[in-house]
């Protein structure tokens, strides 16, 4: 159990450590926020690293995963997880090989994401209206503007598999690094 006086100590140290270290927090905000920009200029190159690097993440997770099966062959559901393993490494292979038809399928599946997305925020948008509550409208628009994204991505296909997911990639990375920038000026302040 957390006792409020661990939650005031812990907080303590977090402010401490963003104080101590706010040049660092701010060096990392302006590397995203640049690497952001970079994204939504030339979002073509950062869709086809974003597959890239999915790529290896498949591929390096699937062959560790496959070695720590081989080597704990006794446990239980050996060829589940050697299942498991082969797809991953399978996805990696594919993503690597075929960068671009690889980004053309993450495209389809982000733009199904933020379909379901959006229908699902509306509908808890009305929820919340029968509720009487007053913040309805901002879950409703943010799901209509979900359901606004998904249609130009899955409409686009397949050029905006060209250009989605780095657009999408540079706008978090701008985003988080200016909040990190903010934070980090804030702690200099402080």
């Amino acid at each position: 159990m957390t006792f409020p006086h661990d939650i005031r100590d812990m907080q303590s140290r977090v402010n401490n450590t963003v104080r101590e270290h706010w040049k660092l927090f701010l060096f990392e905000g302006l590397l995203l926020a640049a690497l952001g920009l970079g994204a939504i200029i030339v979002p073509p190159l950062a869709s086809l690293a974003v597959t890239i690097f999915l790529g290896w993440v498949f591929l390096v997770s699937g062959i560790a995963g496959l070695a720590l099966t081989l080597w704990a062959r006794q446990m239980p559901g050996f060829w589940w997880s050697v299942i498991s393993a082969a797809l991953a490494i399978g996805a990696g292979v594919i993503l690597l090989g075929r960068p671009l038809q690889g980004a053309l399928t993450l495209t389809i599946v982000v733009g199904v994401y933020f379909l379901a997305e959006g229908v699902a925020t509306i509908m808890y948008a009305l929820e919340h209206r029968r509720e009487l509550s007053e913040r309805w409208s901002w879950l409703l628009v943010a799901g209509i503007f979900d359901i606004v994204i998904a249609g130009v991505i899955i409409t686009g296909l397949p050029g905006s598999a060209l250009w989605a997911i780095g657009l999408l990639v540079g706008i978090n990375l701008l985003f988080g690094g200016a909040s990190l920038i903010g934070m980090a000026l804030a702690a200099r302040g402080s």
